[in-house]
């Protein structure tokens, strides 16, 4: 071999071996709970993960799935082996609260990014690596709480989830409600796995509050709502935006009826007016699912694992900069990038991360629905 076919190999070698590493896999690690008692949120996000695009900036996306049965120790499991065999860049996930918190200590743990499809509320010092895709429960508590003081609700009665959902739930209706005069005269608590509420439900009724406030997810918060229902409460049954599905309306049936919740824009983006940021996103979202799925398949929870790529997509290009796919440079650039990231318009709402603030969403992000006719109606944008 000549002197310059050498010269053209080497070339060729180097070329090759640069476009290798410029094309290293994306790994991106879910975990989602595709059955237990928040499948009814899982089953979408895990249905998402399934249309996403699989390449960003040309960089081919690969999408890990794993279900966790709703079960924080199975989370755990899940996300170890993401992150220690299958090299994962970035953790999503889980669908429920217990399980999101359980997968941020790895997340923690081993410094790689997780995008929560959860609203899970930590400490600072275990928020460095944790950002979520859907509003914090404060930010919905709030418009809630507007509903009640202009409807004339003095007293309320909450019933909800014995676990960190519930929890947090408990401390920001509370709070807001307090800010706003209404007294919290009844608090009740049961298990996503109950099928029975009846005895809170008694106690609830017996306190005479003019609205009861239900803090659960999924299809397992229709059961405190019908309930109430057929013990003969006349006043208004408030929900939070964890119960947004068509489960929870199939479930709850006429029962429900009335009820009012905060929701993301995607659950009635056909209502929003054409200026809602969301709104573009949100049909695109509605489209891509329902062309796989079926007309009238979409759900609010499957719009949590779309913003969550909409999230990645944006930071992947920043992370490049910073190192390759599945080393550290990359997971540490890929974080640093979903932090700084400004007006990502999402399903949801509007994401802007900060340092202070990993949910990164505003009033833009809830909008206030009244079950009517077994589906959402709008009621206000606040």
């Amino acid at each position: 071999m000549n002197k310059l076919n050498k010269q053209r190999v080497l070339s060729t070698l180097v070329l090759l071996a640069v476009t290798g590493a410029a094309r290293a896999d994306i790994n991106v690690g879910v975990s989602v709970s595709a059955t237990g008692p928040a499948a009814s949120l899982g089953i979408p996000e895990k249905n998402t993960f399934a249309i996403l695009p699989t390449s960003i900036g040309g960089e081919k996306i690969n999408y890990i799935v794993l279900d966790d049965a709703t079960d924080p120790g199975q989370a755990t499991k899940n996300a170890r082996k993401l992150v220690t065999e299958d090299k994962v860049d970035v953790l999503v996930g889980s669908s429920s609260t217990p399980a999101c918190a359980a997968i941020a200590e790895v997340a923690n743990e081993t410094q790689t990014p997780q995008v929560a499809m959860c609203p899970v509320d930590l400490p600072a010092a275990k928020n460095t690596w944790v950002f979520r895709a859907p509003q914090h429960n404060s930010l919905m508590a709030k418009a809630l709480v507007g509903h009640m003081k202009e409807t004339g609700v003095k007293t309320l009665g909450f019933i909800g989830f014995s676990d960190p959902y519930g929890e947090d739930w408990l401390k920001q209706i509370t709070a807001a409600a307090e800010a706003a005069g209404i007294k919290l005269i009844a608090v009740e608590r049961y298990n996503r796995t109950d099928t029975s509420v009846s005895g809170q439900v008694l106690k609830l009724v017996a306190a005479k509050p003019d609205a009861v406030m239900i803090a659960g997810s999924g299809t397992p918060a229709a059961l405190p709502h019908t309930t109430l229902a057929e013990r003969g409460f006349k006043g208004q049954i408030y929900q939070t935006h964890a119960a947004a599905n068509k489960e929870f309306l199939k479930v709850g049936g006429k029962a429900v009826e009335g009820g009012i919740l905060p929701i993301g824009p995607v659950a009635v983006a056909a209502q929003l007016p054409d200026s809602h940021p969301s709104k573009k996103p949100a049909l695109e979202y509605i489209k891509l699912y329902e062309a796989k799925y079926g007309p009238g398949s979409v759900s609010s929870f499957g719009a949590y694992a779309f913003d969550a790529y909409k999230l990645i997509e944006k930071a992947v290009p920043a992370a490049l900069k910073a190192g390759k796919p599945g080393t550290p440079a990359f997971r540490k650039g890929l974080r640093d990038a979903i932090e700084a990231e400004r007006e990502v318009a999402g399903a949801h709402g509007v994401f802007n991360m900060s340092a202070s603030d990993h949910f990164g969403l505003d009033e833009r992000a809830r909008v206030l629905v009244r079950v009517q006719g077994g589906d959402w109606k709008v009621l206000s944008g606040k």
